[in-house]
Formats: structure tokens, sequence, C-alpha cells
């Protein structure tokens, strides 16, 4: 019989096949892995934009970004504008000071319109831009008595009034509106804005600032009612600041 070949069957033969093999494969292996990241990275390479385009998107990002700024802009401009044209407007109106209280529907109720108070200014004016302090105050006052007012000994809302005092509107304003600095400059205070004031002895008082200036003070003047009815004049100094708004609702 012909001896086998040396190391045939012997495991150390095989071993040292496998071994080969091994390497072998290793290599096959190793050069797929190596092609693939290859074409990883050029396709990395073809997706990565370049620096003048990355510049284009940035740019184009912030132009629309910026236009969108300038049309909220323009519209709250707009929005405050009409608004100081409402407060204006009221003063044509003949209205008799009277704080008597008055049942009035709800929503969108009113007092008799030849007849009103400074909180009577707020919500006329407000109403001719289709928003209801009315309502708005009596929602949230709803949802959130416990931080309004307890002056009047109320358990409860009162659609009636509520709106029409103004430390009610102080609270509604801060929480739903922009609470402005209080200052002594006149230039601090603009069309459209709120103002109220403490008169002492526990009387609050509410206006607008409107686009009319005081020839002898270039101060803008304020719509209000504190007796003589819905008038224009000079009034932003007049008593103590404790409240500077802006509501747009």
């Amino acid at each position: 019989m012909r001896p086998a070949p040396a190391g045939a069957g012997d495991s150390h033969w095989c071993h040292g096949f496998c071994q080969r093999d091994n390497k072998q494969n290793n290599i096959i292996t190793l050069h797929r892995t190596t092609s693939a990241k290859t074409r990883a990275t050029a396709t990395l390479r073809q997706r990565h934009i370049p620096p003048n385009v990355s510049t284009h998107i940035m740019k184009f990002v912030l132009t629309i970004w910026l236009l969108i700024l300038t049309q909220f802009c323009g519209a709250q401009n707009d929005f405050y504008s009409r608004l100081n044209s409402a407060a204006l407007e009221l003063t044509k109106q003949q209205v008799t000071y009277d704080p008597r209280y008055f049942s009035i529907p709800y929503p969108n109720g009113d007092v008799p319109s030849d007849k009103g108070v400074c909180t009577d200014v707020i919500i006329r004016a407000y109403r001719k831009l289709g928003i209801d302090l009315q309502k708005e105050v009596h929602e949230d006052m709803k949802v959130n008595f416990s931080v309004y007012p307890k002056n009047w000994g109320l358990t409860n809302t009162d659609t009636n009034i509520d709106h029409r005092r103004v430390p009610n509107l102080m609270v509604f304003f801060s929480r739903k509106g922009i609470k402005l600095p209080i200052s002594q400059k006149p230039e601090d205070y603009l069309p459209g804005e709120i103002v109220c004031w403490d008169l002492g002895g526990g009387i609050t008082h509410i206006g607008f600032v409107v686009n009319v200036k005081d020839l002898n003070s270039d101060r803008y003047k304020i719509v209000h009612n504190i007796g003589a009815g819905q008038v224009v004049e000079d009034y932003l100094f007049k008593f103590k600041i404790i409240g500077h708004y802006r509501y747009s609702g």
C-alpha cells in the first residue's frame, strides 16, 4: 500500500491548511470591507454641501425669517394704529359719567351708549376691533378666579361688572397681554398702549395713550373718562402710574 502523503490525515496538516484558507478568506473579507467603506466615503463626499451652497441656504432661511418677523411687526403696528383710532373715535360720542351697576347681556354686553366710566372707554375701543373684553375677562376669571382681586367680597364671577373694574383689567392685561415698564419718560408711552393710575383713597383709573401730542409738553395725550365724558387730554403724569400694558387679543 502506498503511504499517504506526508501530513495527510494529520490534524496538524489540516489545521495548517485551514489557517491558510482562513487567512485568504480574511484578506477577501478585508478587501470587501475596505471597498464598502471607500464607496460609503465617496457617497458622503458626493452628498457634502459645498460652502457656497450652504451660505445661500442660510441666506434664504434668514430672509424668510426676516420676512415673517417684518409681517408680524407690521400687523402689530397696524393693530395698535387701529386701536388708537378707535379710542379717538370715542371722544366724538356724548357720554355722561355714570358709575352705577348695570345688568347687561353676555357676551358683547354694554351699558347704555350715553353712559360709562373709565373702563368703558377701554371696552368700547377694543370692541370696535372685534375683541370682547367682557367675554375674555370672564373666561379667564372663571378658570383663575383666585388670582383676581377680592376687593368686592365676591366669591364668583359677575359678567355685568367684572370687566368694568380697573384692578381686574390690570390682572387680565398682565396675564394675557404685555406688561410694560413704568417710567417718568414720555417717550416710553406709545399710542395704543394702556395706562392705569392710582388716584388715591383706593380709587384707580385707566386710559389709552393716543397719537395726539400736547403742544407744551410734547408727550402723547390720553383718551379716558374721569368724570367729564370720553375726552382726550394731557393726563399721562397727572397721578401715580401703577400699570402700563399692551394687549392685542
